[in-house]
């Protein structure tokens, strides 16, 4: 690799570092937040399994695991918390690749990617209780569910999120279009194949019942009907 790559790629790593140790900052400074308010996030968190197993309680097994619990919660409300920071970083790090007049929409686009996590994480919660119900009702009356606050805890947050990423796909297919990547005719023209893997990524991320796997893919793909129209009227090429 000559002198003249190489300069470019160290550029853009070193960005790339500095953007990430910001984004990890904000991470920790959310973390540290959430924790105070710890209690109140996992009455939050718990609330489903409460309503669906009649108020049996969670338990843990080792020493350490309630505090684990707690860490593992506190970091899940830091990175809520730091969204805004990290989508920011996010897309000043893409930002040299986009026009001046691209550049300016960096404020609506990280407010709408924003939004669409957290709304995601919110529809997600809604959604929890349906997926716990049918995942317990498995056991019938033959077995009586004992599970760990750590598990729970687990599922619940992987849960939240795969929800609140999955609502950021239409914007990261609006991005690719902005820098030329897409087009909305080609978009149109995948609709079948896009649909297709909707509902089986949603199908693999989801507790495996028909409604909740629903619940993922009609937003999503409506999400990606609305990202064509969108494309089609806002971006000229």
């Amino acid at each position: 690799m000559t002198d003249g790559r190489r300069g470019p790629l160290i550029g853009h790593l070193e960005e790339l570092r500095a953007r990430i140790i910001k984004a990890a900052i904000a991470v920790v400074i959310g973390t540290i937040a959430a924790f105070v308010f710890r209690s109140q996030i996992f009455d939050l968190i718990i609330a489903p399994y409460a309503e669906v197993s009649n108020d049996e309680g969670l338990v843990f097994f080792k020493p350490t695991e309630a505090f684990a619990l707690y860490m593992r919660l506190a970091l899940f409300g830091g990175v809520i918390i730091a969204s805004p920071v990290i989508l920011f970083q996010l897309w000043r790090f893409i930002a040299p690749a986009l026009s001046r007049r691209e550049r300016r929409a960096v404020i609506p686009v990280v407010a709408v990617l924003t939004v669409l996590f957290v709304g995601g994480i919110a529809f997600g919660y809604w959604i929890l209780e349906y997926g716990l119900d049918f995942l317990l009702g498995f056991g019938g009356d033959q077995l009586t569910p004992v599970i760990g606050g750590n598990e729970y805890v687990s599922f619940a947050v992987q849960f939240l999120l795969v929800f609140g990423l999955a609502f950021e796909f239409p914007v990261f297919l609006y991005l690719a279009a902005l820098v030329g990547a897409l087009t909305w005719q080609r978009l149109a023209r995948s609709r079948r194949g896009a649909l297709v893997t909707i509902l089986v990524v949603s199908a693999v991320v989801t507790p495996g019942d028909v409604f909740t796997m629903l619940a993922m893919a009609v937003p999503v793909y409506a999400m990606y009907e609305i990202t064509i129209l969108l494309i089609r009227l806002t971006i000229r090429r």
